[in-house]
């Protein structure tokens, strides 16, 4: 097979303006600033390997149902006050968008420089709509996760939707208080107005299953039923209310499947945590999803019933839950073995012999496994600079780096916050620039503003660990890439001795007399760090070289602060995707979906029928891809073009505007 090099005039990918600035976005624990730490996820990347998260926590104490249904428009109010202080409120940039991207990185910039197939490329346009690139999670049994059931389990112990609506306004007021402890009163009596046996009972459940920790009993007062709420166990019931709730034939976790749309995961897991007034760590998954995609996961979280997260379905735009079950343990990242994808290329100029040459071979061969453009983020300071910096130890860097004003596509109030930095360095006035603190940028202030100039390690430590490690990963990915490139060019697309195979989880060389028993396929080259080994050919020393270039020391790279100490990992230089298929259609108005959702398929909507002859072709193509690869590397070696939103810019600027 022969090996080619990025050619400067190939098939371009059209990336739509607004997607252009979100394709950066990853793992957040709480939003990121666009310019700083870019995303491996994007539903692009099924990265799990990099991440972390808190373990489960025991949750707040729920609210009730009516509580979540009038605070459905609150929530809504909120998110949107919020977006319109990311999205507005800043000058128009004298600039266009595609005039800043000129200061962005290509593809050479972070080491992606070769195709593994000789097929010419075509052009075409990825995620012109957000539905034209849905990703489904394949679970760790390896079915693909499907949104196919809205209904709710059956338990014996739920309360009914009489028990949710059964309390006053003030009743709900008055057991609130005395289940935190607000008031004097020891008890709160409710008056059974309809007295029967059945009446009583419904009370009864819905004082215990929307106050937790509050148990109750039956009086006569003065010839009148009275149901009297009381603590059960004092004030120690508030350290884990639900105990006393939650039916114990149940298992703790609540497994759901979310469907949504234009939104990242922990952008959602944020939602719904508002909705259920809970924390977010009660929720559990197995890897983060796309922004700009329509994509369907397993989720899990902790007691809270089906019931109420279904309630939701009525509350929410662009989510939707079902296929609900109870199980005994929470989903751990990781655990997924991949991700099935389906992208809609639009409007492509191939002919139906090159899309096939083109199919084929990623069917065949498959493509580099380079880690993609938006890992590295999309402005004038990389994200492996801020890594690098990091690794160095080298702390005044790193807060430059972060900190100081930059060309490329940014908001305007963190321009005006860079600007006030380098005019200042004064922490306080810089972050009064920023309207959500959430950031990176607003982190790093704080922590400044909080240990001082002096003490930046402590002040970077403010940025959740999760992001923190973005950048030394972006570092890790950098140097992959480049040796990814390097070794491909060298040795081409077979095995040779001294390439690296993995036996389970352990590394180890091929020898001269086993290289016909691997295929390129096998091969594997390592993430830099103090746990792996290096190919036992030139490329060995390439890598000693680029550290040593980058003042690092391959053979000691353990860092004084524990967290920033890379073991490394392996990764194959050559996926070839599963279950690949392909139809070319015909269309003839742009706006049309050119296939059914999950939720289309609940509703009964038919599927979309082409035309024999239309305006415009389409490239639908279904895959499917291991954790921890890029669909957009697929879609590159499909295309033969640039990925990067700089080049994408300069070759589309008539379509972005």
């Amino acid at each position: 097979m022969e090996m080619t090099s990025m050619p400067l005039k190939r098939g371009c990918l059209v990336v739509e303006d607004d997607d252009s600035v979100t394709l950066q976005e990853e793992t957040k624990k709480q939003k990121v600033s666009e310019c700083c730490l870019t995303s491996s996820q994007d539903g692009i990347e099924n990265d799990s390997l990099h991440s972390s998260k808190e373990e489960p926590g025991p949750p707040e104490v729920e609210s009730t149902k009516k509580d979540e249904k009038s605070s459905c428009a609150q929530v809504q109010v909120e998110e949107e006050e919020e977006d319109s202080l990311l999205e507005t409120g800043e000058e128009e940039e004298p600039e266009s968008f595609a005039d800043m991207m000129r200061h962005g990185l290509t593809e050479l910039d972070v080491g992606i420089t070769k195709f593994v197939s000789p097929h010419e490329g075509f052009s075409g346009i990825l995620k012109e709509r957000y539905s034209d690139f849905v990703v489904h999670e394949i679970g760790k049994d390896g079915r693909i996760s499907h949104l196919d059931d809205l209904s709710v389990p059956v338990d014996e112990e739920e309360p009914s939707e009489d028990a949710l609506t059964v309390l006053t306004a003030e009743d709900r007021q008055q057991l609130e208080e005395l289940q935190l402890f607000k008031n004097k009163e020891t008890s709160v009596a409710i008056e059974v107005i309809e007295d029967t046996k059945e009446k009583r009972t419904i009370i009864h459940q819905a004082i215990k299953s929307l106050f937790p920790g509050l148990e109750t009993k039956t009086e006569d007062r003065e010839g009148r039923k009275h149901i009297v709420a009381y603590h059960a166990a004092g004030k120690k019931a508030l350290a884990n209310p639900r105990k006393h709730s939650w039916p114990k034939s149940r298992g703790s976790y609540c497994h759901f499947v979310l469907y949504k749309e234009n939104k990242d995961t922990m952008d959602a897991i944020n939602v719904l945590s508002k909705y259920l007034r809970v924390k977010p760590n009660i929720f559990s998954y197995m890897g983060t999803k796309d922004k700009r995609a329509i994509t369907v996961q397993e989720i899990a979280v902790l007691k809270i019933s089906a019931q109420r997260l279904a309630h939701l379905n009525k509350c929410l735009m662009n989510f939707k839950l079902g296929n609900f079950s109870y199980q005994k343990n929470p989903l751990k990242l990781g655990e997924l073995q991949g991700n099935h994808f389906t992208v809609v290329l639009r409007n492509i100029t191939g002919t139906n012999e090159q899309v096939q040459q083109a199919m084929q071979s990623l069917k065949e061969t498959g493509f580099i496994n380079y880690y993609g453009m938006q890992r590295f983020g999309t402005t004038a300071v990389p994200t492996y600079q801020v890594g690098r910096a990091i690794l160095q130890n080298s702390w005044t860097e790193v807060m430059d780096l972060i900190l100081k004003p930059r060309s490329g596509a940014e908001k305007g109030y963190l321009v005006k916050c860079r600007e006030e930095w380098a005019k200042t360095k004064d922490p306080a006035s810089a972050l009064k620039k920023l309207p959500v603190k959430r950031c990176v940028e607003g982190q790093l202030l704080r922590g400044l503003s909080k240990y001082g100039m002096k003490n930046i390690v402590s002040a970077f430590g403010i940025i959740p660990r999760n992001n923190r490690l973005m950048y030394i990963h972006s570092y890790q990915s950098y140097v992959w890439n480049t040796m990814v490139s390097k070794r491909l060019e060298d040795y081409g697309l077979k095995p040779v001795p001294g390439d690296l195979v993995l036996k389970g989880a352990t590394a180890t060389y091929i020898e001269e007399e086993d290289v016909s028993n691997y295929s390129i396929h096998d091969v594997v080259m390592p993430l830099p760090g103090f746990d792996v080994i290096y190919p036992k050919h030139k490329i060995s020393e390439a890598y000693r070289e680029m550290l040593t270039a980058d003042s690092l020391d391959i053979d000691n790279m353990r860092h004084t602060i524990r967290d920033y100490s890379l073991s490394g990992a392996y990764r194959k230089i050559i996926i070839r995707p599963q279950n690949v298929s392909w139809e070319v259609v015909a269309y003839d108005d742009p706006k049309i979906p050119l296939f059914n959702t999950d939720v289309d398929n609940l509703e009964g909507k038919p599927p979309p029928v082409f035309a024999s002859e239309g305006k415009y072709r389409a490239l639908k193509m279904d895959f499917s891809l291991p954790p921890s690869t890029y669909a957009t590397m697929a879609i590159r070696e499909v295309l033969k073009m640039d990925t990067s939103i700089k080049k994408q810019t300069q070759l589309n600027t008539n379509w972005l505007r």
